[in-house]
C-alpha cells in the first residue's frame, strides 16, 4: 500500500515497567508473586458517578454495565494497604524519578521544573482506586529516525495496573502484585509514516531504555499502544502490543480495516439503507429451531438459554466481508456481542446454513422475521434473555453505525496482528490532581543523580559493539538498526562467557534472517530456543555451523504440532572426534579415488561438499577443509 497517498499517521505509547527497588507509592517489592505464594482474595464492584459538571465517562459507563464481579488475589509479602485502597499512597518514589529524568535526557526532553501527580480514570478493575496514578515529568524531545524525525509529546511516570488472572462470565480476576510497579510512558507524536518506521521507532525507544540498566526484562514488562489512522477514517487506539515483531502487521491490517468499514459503508448507502431501517426489535426464535439438527443449539437449549434474532435489513453480504485476514465484518458485531453481553459469540445469516443448521430453518427465520432473503441479513445469539438483550443492542448500534464510517473505539492486539474491540474510547477530560501525594520539585541532586543512568547514544553503543564486542563496522552498524539489537544485549550479557558475541550476533542478523527468507516460519523460535542452541555451541556440544540447521528442525516439527525443544534436536547435530572426521574423509576419497587421481588437488571442492553433506553442523567448516587438503595430498603423493 501507498501509506503517505492513504494519510497514514502512526503514535506510538511505549510502557516500560522501571526496576526500582520499592513500588512507586509504597514500599512493597517490584517482583511477582509466584503460584506458591500464599494470598487472600477480596471482591468488590463497580459504581459509577458523574462528574463535577455533570458527565460519566463513556467508558467507564461501558465497564459498569458489564455488571461483573471484580475479585482480586492479595499475595502476602507483595501488596500492603495501599494497594488495597486503604491507606492514601506514600511519597513518590525518588529512584523512579530520577530514572524517568535520565529517560527524559536522553530524548532531549523538556524537563518540568515540578512534578504534580494526577489521577486517571482507569475503570477495568485493574486498579483498585478506579483511577491510575501519573504524573508527566517532561514534554517535547524527539527521536531520529532513517525516514525523518520523531517528535515526542510527553513522558509520564506512573503505576502499572493489576495483573489480570482470568476472566468470565459475569467476572473478572486479578493478582494485585504488579499493581503499583512503576512504568514509564513514552508518547510519541502522529509523525510516523509507515509500518516498518513504527517498528524500528519503538525498538529505538526500547533499547534506550534498556541501556540505562534500570528497567525490567522478560513478558508482560513492555508493552506498546499504537494510535492509528487515515486520511478519512478514524484515530484507532490499538493496546497491548507485546512484540516488536508484530507492530508491523497491526498498522498494516488496521489500514486495511478501516479501508475495508469505508467501502462497507459505500456499499450500504449505495443500497440505500438508512439508519432508521435497523432496529432494536430483537426476536426470540427457539420454537422455530426446537427440533434443529445443530449440536451447538440442541445444547445451549438444554442448558436453559434460548435462541434471539437481530434482523439487519439490507446487510445481505456484508457480513461476510472480510476485514483484517481471518475476520469478518461479522466478526466485527460478534467482538461488540461478547464485549457488551457477555456471550459467547454470535452467529450471522451469511454463513449459514452451518453449525448443523439447514436450509429449511433458515428460510423459517427469514419468514418469521419478515425479511427478503435476496437482500437482508440477520444476527443470532445462544443466551438468556438479559445477555441477549445487551449483545443484540449492541450489535445494532455498531450496525447502525456502518452508515457513518469508523467508530471510534479502543481495540485490543492479538497475536497474529489482528485486532479485537476491547471497549468505546475514554473521554477527553478522564484527569484530575491526586490531594494525597504532594508534588516534588527536580532539584539540582535530582538532575545529578539522573545523569548517572543516561544511556548510551547510537554512536558509543556502536564504538562498544567494535571494540569491546569484536564486531566488523557492517555487522554492528545493522545490529543497531535492527529491534533485535536488545535480544543481542541480552544474551551477551548472559552468554557472553561461553559464547562469542560475534556468534550471537551472526545468529540474529545472519542465521535467522536467512531462515526466513527461505521461507521458514521463524515466529514459531523463541528467545529460548536460541539461548539454548547457542549454550551447546558455548560448551562445544555442537559447532556454531549446525545452528541454522538445529532451528530450521525445530520449526518443522512445531509445524507439525509436535512442540520439541532445542535440546532434543541437538542430539542429532553432536560434535565428532578429529578421528572420526578423518575416518569419513578417507572413505569418501577412496569412493572417489578416480575422480581425485585424474584432477588431482581440483577434487577439493568435490571431496569437501560430500564430506560436509555427511558432517555438516557437527564440525568446524575450517577444520574439515583443512584435513581435507592433508589426506588429498597423501593420497597424490
Amino acid at each position: 500500500m501507498e501509506y503517505d497517498k492513504l494519510g497514514l499517521r502512526v503514535g506510538l505509547e511505549i510502557h516500560q515497567q522501571l526496576d526500582t527497588k520499592h513500588k512507586l507509592f509504597c514500599n512493597c517489592p517490584t517482583s511477582l508473586a509466584t503460584q506458591e505464594t500464599p494470598h487472600d482474595e477480596i471482591v468488590r464492584y463497580l459504581r459509577v458517578t458523574k462528574s463535577e459538571v455533570g458527565e460519566i465517562d463513556p467508558a467507564a459507563m461501558y465497564e459498569v454495565r458489564k455488571g461483573r464481579r471484580i475479585e482480586y488475589q492479595v499475595p502476602h509479602g507483595h501488596v500492603c494497604l495501599v494497594e488495597l485502597d486503604e491507606e492514601p499512597p506514600h511519597e513518590l518514589n525518588i529512584e523512579a524519578l530520577k530514572l524517568s529524568v535520565a529517560i527524559a535526557i536522553a530524548l532531549h526532553s523538556r524537563i518540568l521544573d515540578e512534578v504534580y501527580v494526577m489521577r486517571k480514570i482507569v475503570v477495568d478493575g485493574s486498579n483498585t482506586t478506579g483511577f491510575q496514578r501519573t504524573a508527566i515529568v517532561a514534554m517535547g524531545g524527539y527521536i531520529d529516525d532513517d525516514d525523518g524525525r520523531v517528535s515526542i509529546q510527553t513522558i509520564c511516570l506512573e503505576e502499572d495496573a493489576a495483573r489480570k488472572v482470568s476472566e468470565g462470565p459475569g467476572y473478572v480476576r486479578y493478582n494485585l502484585d504488579r499493581l503499583g510497579i512503576p512504568l514509564i510512558e513514552i508518547s510519541t507524536g502522529p509523525d510516523i509514516k509507515s509500518p516498518q518506521q513504527a517498528m524500528r521507532v519503538a525498538a529505538r525507544i526500547g533499547l534506550l531504555m534498556r541501556l540505562t540498566g534500570k528497567v525490567k526484562r522478560g513478558i508482560g514488562t513492555i508493552r506498546q499502544d499504537l494510535n492509528i489512522s487515515i486520511r478519512g477514517g478514524e484515530k484507532i487506539e490499538v493496546k497491548g502490543v507485546s512484540k516488536l515483531e508484530i507492530i508491523p502487521k497491526v498498522v498494516e491490517y488496521e489500514v486495511i480495516r478501516q479501508l475495508k468499514l469505508l467501502e462497507i459503508r459505500s456499499e450500504l448507502l449505495r443500497r440505500g439503507i438508512k439508519a432508521s431501517d435497523m432496529t432494536n426489535s430483537i426476536a426470540d426464535v427457539t420454537e422455530v429451531v426446537k427440533d434443529t439438527k445443530s449440536r451447538l443449539i440442541s445444547k445451549s437449549l438444554r442448558r436453559g438459554l434460548r435462541v434471539y434474532v437481530l434482523p439487519l435489513r439490507g446487510f445481505k453480504g456484508v457480513l461476510k466481508i472480510e476485514v483484517q485476514p481471518g475476520r469478518r465484518f461479522g466478526t466485527e458485531l460478534a467482538d461488540y456481542a461478547r464485549a457488551w453481553g457477555g456471550v459467547g459469540g454470535l452467529i450471522h445469516s451469511d454463513e449459514l446454513p452451518g453449525y448443523g443448521i439447514s436450509s429449511d430453518e433458515v428460510e423459517k427465520i427469514y419468514e418469521v422475521l419478515g425479511l427478503s432473503r435476496d437482500r437482508d441479513a440477520f444476527v443470532m445469539v445462544l443466551a438468556d434473555k438479559e445477555r441477549a438483550k445487551r449483545a443484540l443492542s449492541a450489535v445494532a448500534e455498531r450496525a447502525r453505525y456502518a452508515l457513518i464510517g469508523i467508530p471510534k473505539e479502543t481495540r485490543g492486539a492479538n497475536p497474529d496482528g489482528t485486532t479485537r474491540y476491547l471497549r468505546p474510547q475514554p473521554g477527553a477530560a478522564r484527569m484530575y490532581p491526586e490531594t494525597d501525594v504532594p508534588p516534588v520539585r527536580i532539584t539540582a541532586e535530582v538532575l545529578n543523580e539522573a545523569l548517572k543512568y543516561v544511556p548510551k547514544s547510537p554512536e558509543e553503543l556502536l564504538r562498544e559493539l567494535t571494540s569491546q564486542h569484536g564486531l566488523s563496522n557492517e555487522l554492528a552498524g545493522e545490529l543497531i538498526r535492527d529491534p533485535s539489537i536488545g535480544t543481542y544485549l541480552d544474551l551477551v550479557k548472559e552468554l557472553g562467557d561461553v559464547v562469542q558475541p560475534r556468534v550471537i550476533a551472526t545468529t540474529l542478523m545472519i542465521h535467522i534472517k536467512g531462515l526466513k527468507a527461505d521461507g521458514v516460519n521463524v515466529d514459531l523460535i523463541g528467545t529460548d530456543d536460541i539461548k539454548e542452541v547457542l549454550r551447546f555451541v558455548g560448551e562445544g556440544i555442537v559447532a556454531k555451523e549446525a545452528i541454522p540447521e538445529i532451528l530450521k528442525e525445530v520449526v518443522a516439527y512445531r509445524e507439525r504440532g509436535v512442540n520439541v525443544g532445542v535440546n532434543e534436536v541437538v542430539k542429532k547435530y553432536s560434535r565428532i572426534s578429529i578421528s572420526e572426521l578423518r575416518d569419513i574423509i578417507r572413505m569418501v576419497i577412496s569412493e572417489n579415488r578416480d575422480v581425485v587421481l585424474s584432477r588431482g588437488s581440483r577434487a577439493f571442492k568435490l571431496i569437501m561438499g560430500r564430506v560436509m553433506a555427511t558432517v555438516r553442523g557437527r564440525v568446524d567448516g575450517g577444520l574439515v577443509a583443512k584435513i581435507v587438503r592433508e589426506e588429498l595430498d597423501k593420497v597424490l603423493k
